[in-house]
Order: C-alpha cells, then sequence, then structure tokens
C-alpha cells in the first residue's frame, strides 16, 4: 500500500537503474577514458606503420629530440599525480586544506607542464610539415596537450569550488572524477614519451 502511494506521489520518468558498486557519473568518466584511448590507438598505429613497417628513422638524422627537457617535464606531470591523490584522500577524511593544497599544486605543476611543452615546441626545429615523423610527433605529443588544457580547465574549476567549500568528506564526487581523468592523462604521457623520446 505504501509502494504504491509512493508510485502515486513520482511525477515524470522513471528513476534510472543504478549499480551499488560503481556511480553513475564515474562510470561515465571510465567510458569515455576508455574513448580516448581508442583515439590514441588511432594514432599509435600509424606510429607503428610509420616506424615499424616502413623502417623511417627515428627520429630522422636532421633532427633531434630534448629528451633531457622531456624527462624534467614526464616527472612533474607524474608528481602532479601524486598531488591530485593527496588532494582525494585528504577532502575523504575531511581534511579541506589538504583537499585546496593538492589541487592547487596539481593545477600548478599541470600549467608548467605545458607551458614547457609549448616553448619545446617553438625550439625544436622542425614542423608538423616535414615528413612523416614531424606530423606524428606533433599529432600524438599536441593531442596529449589538448587532453591536458582539458584537464586543466576541469582542475581549475574544481579548485574554485574547493575554496568555496563546495566538497566535504560524504560529497567529493566531482574531485574523484577530475582525479581520474588527471591519471588518465598521467598514464597516456608516459605511454607518449616512451614510445615517442625514448625507444
Amino acid at each position: 500500500m505504501e509502494a504504491h502511494a509512493a508510485a502515486a506521489q513520482h511525477h515524470g520518468p522513471p528513476i534510472a537503474h543504478q549499480s551499488s558498486r560503481v556511480n553513475a557519473s564515474v562510470l561515465g568518466m571510465f567510458l569515455f577514458i576508455a574513448s580516448e584511448i581508442m583515439l590514441f590507438g588511432a594514432f599509435f598505429t600509424a606510429y607503428f606503420f610509420v616506424r615499424v613497417v616502413n623502417g623511417i628513422a627515428w627520429p630522422p638524422p636532421q633532427f633531434n629530440l630534448p629528451v633531457f627537457v622531456a624527462g624534467v617535464n614526464t616527472a612533474i606531470l607524474v608528481t602532479s599525480s601524486f598531488t591530485m591523490h593527496w588532494a582525494l584522500t585528504s577532502i575523504k577524511r575531511g581534511n579541506r586544506i589538504g583537499l585546496q593544497a593538492g589541487l592547487l599544486l596539481t593545477f600548478l605543476m599541470g600549467l608548467v607542464f605545458l607551458l614547457t611543452q609549448a616553448r619545446e615546441y617553438s625550439r625544436v626545429g622542425f614542423a608538423p610539415h616535414d615528413g612523416a615523423f614531424g606530423t606524428i610527433f606533433y599529432c600524438l605529443t599536441g593531442l596529449h596537450g589538448a587532453h591536458v588544457f582539458v584537464g586543466l580547465s576541469i582542475l581549475l574549476f574544481m579548485t574554485i569550488r574547493s575554496f568555496r567549500g563546495h566538497f566535504s568528506a560524504d560529497h567529493h564526487h566531482g574531485v574523484e572524477i577530475a582525479g581520474i581523468y588527471w591519471h588518465f592523462v598521467d598514464v597516456m604521457w608516459i605511454v607518449v614519451y616512451t614510445t615517442i623520446y625514448i625507444l
């Protein structure tokens, strides 16, 4: 009788079924990341055919890749993953100061990474039209840079919200989703750096 009365009071479409194990917004982010991995996979496939199948030298003899600078940039981005984790664990414990400091540090390190990559582009000595090598280099690093920019936009929004007191130990899904995306950006850069600069 009570269930019938509750159903009678409910207006609009039925409430969506949701798994008790995974939050819908978190699941949505994981599905989005899966689609992004496929996007990166397309570019890595092009890289494979250019370098392995066609046997093009990487990098060509006339070009040099700034391996050391990119390595320092990699260390910065990896460190930012730890500060992002610190921010999330802090708010889970109700530590708002730790959340704010972690998000701010993550944003600043991500910004340094992006500015350093832009500086690298201005001094690297080749352009996207300089053969298949230049095209693949700029496509992969540029695609990742675009993802870093999106991540920074999300982090900036989350940081502003944290200083306005919008998160708590019970309500922190925004920070968690931002963290998942940022860790994806970090891991993807490790793959790009290892493939493009090291191997």
